[in-house]
């Protein structure tokens, strides 16, 4: 079993004032992975979510790269065939801001060689169109726009 949590922080470049976790739990590399936690701080409404590339943010969020996607497909919806491992949909938050997430994925893993762990985990400002809203982002990461939250995604002991 493997269990990781992501805390995130919001993006002074966007003035965002997120924040809360995510943990993620794996119990095989068969097995899909669990994302359960509450961010607070949105704009209400839907938000997409994704895990991206790189675990860094020496740069602000412009350091996160693009959507994991270790396949090379076109970005679309989590119960797509077609998707990036890293495109999770949206979230949705209340009028307080508040969104609860609770996700199963199984192109998502913790365990293997496609591990997510030491990656990011991005709350985007609009909501994903999931590939098919026909604009030229669409495919490349729902034409969510610009992140406004982010936490890596660590080792829980």
């Amino acid at each position: 079993m493997a269990k990781s949590v992501a805390c995130f922080v919001g993006g002074e470049e966007n003035k965002a004032t997120m924040e809360g976790f995510l943990m993620f739990e794996q119990i095989s590399e068969d097995a899909p992975t669990s994302i359960s936690g509450e961010l607070k701080g949105l704009a209400p409404g839907k938000h997409g979510l994704s895990i991206n590339v790189y675990g860094n943010l020496s740069q602000g969020f412009a350091s996160l790269g693009s959507h994991f996607n270790p396949f090379g497909k076109n970005h679309g919806g989590p119960s797509e065939e077609t998707r990036h491992v890293g495109s999770l949909g949206n979230i949705t938050a209340n009028e307080e801001g508040v969104a609860k997430i609770d996700i199963s994925d199984n192109l998502v893993k913790l365990i293997g060689p496609q591990s997510v762990i030491g990656r990011s985990i991005a709350v985007h400002a609009s909501e994903d169109d999931l590939g098919k809203g026909g604009h030229e982002n669409s495919l490349v990461d729902g034409n969510s726009g610009p992140i406004v939250g982010a936490g890596i995604i660590g080792i829980v002991g």
